[in-house]
């Protein structure tokens, strides 16, 4: 007998359709399942989760596709599934309520709502049945039935309660001030969290937090420096690092980095990939820089769909085992040659019983996670990578873990800014090209015709009007691109996106920018996000976005406009700085020594490039670089009106150089420069 099929049948999503076949009656989110809530007189059941997301597969196979469960959903409930990762701004608000009734979150995500989209239940994964105390869903469907039944005054009431503290929230507290003393209040919170002995911040799980690294890198400490590499080594030698296909897994559940949460997401690939290209810019440590690249061949050789853009993520699970395809039994790895066996066994920690215990039952499985207790010396290093290619082969003939092929415009805009610094600071082409094809893809196929962007792309169809994060990637993108490349048409597009983001999505009372345009209607508030999680805020990315825009362009109505937005952080940054990283880091530019830099030359001219060049090779994240090649002087002039009237003298390519907001004479010679720059 055929099984029959859902509305999410129809869906794009591979989280929506991975639910397809369930016997729940789920509807994706929209008017037509909170037009049946109200005529039925039913609450809302929203389970929020994404495709490779190891417990939403835990619950599918315990619950949805539990035919006696999935009847008491569907006589209680409209059943909505939602997947995160196409709909960030329905996770934000409810994740939010979530930590507001229970203190903690995460994915699957459960909640109630009324019929009018106010929640009144949240949770995270529930059980098929009671177990340790955690109330299972056999148990509490009927409850919550009963209680809407017959305690619905009590229950609006709550809704109304948390819909009203939501809004509350919403508004925040901004305020004109913002003391420069939040940037040490925030390095001393973090170094306070530093594990010294094993890298990284706080006890398990541990996070990678790429922008975290990024803001004490730029703090320019030698302790906070030292800090950031000791980290972004342990996380390189640790098994959150994929040995044999490269990249990283989302996390480390323990505080070793040894076992990690195996599924990849593009978002750890971009910001790791950034933290490593800044970490070999500052230290020089070879070992950075081949990090940062081996994450680019991963996202490269896996992760880039034909038409350019790149897919969101990898599952953790396969032939319904989490880490399945990653892992490795002594017998496995004796398919090797016997000297290669007993030389990657010993580099990798490889035990004929297994290297790492199961975290629920604290014995040894078995499986080896390959792993390095020291960074190889060079020969050991070749020889592993010789190794490493062997097993790959044998590897790629596995089952392989679901790829979740969506495009994201916020996604990619983090991918493209990654490999456009990648192929600046290593001056690889290769990185350059992938990121101009990938903003080409997101240019031709996620931008309307009325100019706005989409958020989601899957075979050929967008779908979901573009968001904040989505803009904000996008210029930042943008910028790293014109940072590679010098192209005036990636400012262009930042300045164009930045209007959309002012006129569309700003808050002109609280200040910074909600999740959503103003036009959008099916939520119950615009969500407004502002804590750097695992990846930054689109808050936090575009006031960093808006001051580099304002000092490569001298124009004084963004670097205002950023004034404004960072309004938005005054209250909150200054109680919990270390949840506001990247905001840090922009506040950090913002009140730091700005250098300006105009080139005035012909970017094909060899002068010209060898000018550029030098000034590239001077590391330093407070400083623009901004090209006016005569050609193009009305272009740039619409652009960047202060450089109207800079020229070239004499004929030669000319330099003007602004430290502080002072400028000194314009130089031709590069020992002339050179002085200037030092």
């Amino acid at each position: 007998m055929q099984q029959l099929k859902n509305r999410l049948a129809d869906e794009k999503s591979p989280y929506l359709l991975q639910h397809a076949y369930n016997p729940v009656d789920w509807f994706p989110w929209g008017d037509e399942a909170f037009e049946k809530a109200a005529r039925e007189d039913k609450p809302v059941f929203l389970s929020v989760g994404y495709a490779t997301c190891h417990w939403c597969h835990v619950m599918e196979r315990e619950s949805f596709e539990n035919e006696e469960i999935a009847a008491l959903l569907n006589e209680s409930f409209v059943c909505i599934k939602v997947d995160r990762e196409e709909r960030p701004d329905i996770d934000n608000l409810y994740m939010t309520v979530c930590h507001m009734m229970t203190g903690q979150g995460g994915w699957p995500l459960t909640i109630l709502l009324t019929p009018d989209r106010w929640p009144f239940h949240a949770a995270t994964y529930i059980p098929p049945e009671s177990r340790f105390g955690r109330l299972g869903m056999v148990e509490l469907i009927p409850r919550l039935a009963d209680a809407w039944k017959n305690r619905r005054k009590e229950i609006l009431s709550a809704a109304g309660r948390i819909t009203d503290v939501l809004t509350s929230r919403n508004n925040g507290d901004a305020t004109d001030k913002l003391d420069p003393s939040i940037i040490d209040k925030g390095y001393n919170q973090i170094m306070e969290e530093y594990d010294e002995t094993l890298g990284g911040f706080g006890d398990a799980p541990k996070f990678p937090t790429p922008h975290k690294l990024i803001f004490l890198l730029r703090t320019g400490r030698r302790a906070a420096v030292e800090a950031a590499a000791h980290t972004l080594t342990a996380m390189r030698l640790g098994g959150i690092f994929d040995h044999v296909g490269l990249g990283f897994h989302r996390y480390s559940t323990d505080v070793r980095w040894l076992l990690p949460h195996f599924e990849k997401m593009l978002y750890d690939q971009a910001l790791l990939s950034l933290a490593y290209t800044e970490a070999y810019a500052v230290t020089g440590n070879i070992l950075f820089r081949q990090v940062a690249e081996e994450v680019l061949t991963y996202v490269l050789r896996d992760m880039t769909a034909p038409e350019g853009g790149f897919y969101s993520a990898e599952d953790a699970d396969s032939e319904g085992e989490e880490g399945r395809f990653y892992v490795w039994s002594e017998s496995e790895l004796s398919e090797l040659p016997d000297a290669e066996f007993r030389f990657c066994a010993k580099w990798w920690n490889i035990r004929p019983d297994g290297n790492f215990r199961d975290e629920a039952t604290g014995r040894k499985t078995g499986a080896n996670i390959p792993h390095l207790s020291e960074v190889p010396d060079p020969e050991s290093s070749d020889r592993l990578e010789t190794i490493r290619q062997m097993l790959f082969s044998i590897r790629e003939n596995r089952v392989h873990p679901l790829k979740d092929t969506k495009i994201l415009t916020d996604w990619n805009g983090m991918m493209i800014a990654a490999l456009a610094r990648a192929g600046r600071i290593f001056d690889d082409k290769r990185y350059l090209k992938a990121a101009e094809r990938a903003f080409q893809f997101i240019e031709e196929e996620m931008r309307g015709e009325d100019g706005a962007l989409w958020h989601r792309y899957r075979e050929e169809n967008r779908a979901v009007r573009g968001q904040l994060d989505d803009y904000a990637f996008h210029v930042f993108g943008a910028l790293e691109l014109y940072d590679a490349t010098l192209n005036p048409i990636y400012l262009e597009t930042a300045l164009r996106d930045c209007a959309t983001l002012r006129r569309s999505f700003s808050d002109p009372n609280g200040g910074g920018f909600f999740m959503t345009e103003e036009s959008s209607d099916d939520l119950i508030i615009r969500p407004k996000a502002m804590y750097d999680g695992a990846a930054p805020s689109g808050n936090s990315i575009q006031l960093y976005n808006l001051l580099r825009l304002a000092r490569l362009t001298g124009r004084f109505e963004l670097e205002q406009e950023a004034a404004d937005a960072g309004k938005v952080f005054a209250g909150v940054i200054s109680r919990s700085p270390t949840a506001f990283a990247q905001a840090l880091s922009a506040f950090m530019y913002a009140s730091g020594t700005s250098t300006e830099v105009v080139v005035v030359g012909d970017c094909s001219d060899p002068e010209t490039a060898d000018l550029i060049a030098y000034i590239r090779s001077v590391q330093n994240p407070g400083m623009t670089v901004l090209l006016k090649d005569p050609d193009q002087t009305e272009r740039m002039a619409r652009i960047a009106p202060f450089c109207r009237d800079q020229r070239m003298i004499d004929g030669m390519p000319t330099v003007y150089v602004c430290k502080g907001f002072s400028c000194a004479a314009p130089v031709t010679s590069m020992e002339e420069l050179r002085s200037q720059l030092a």
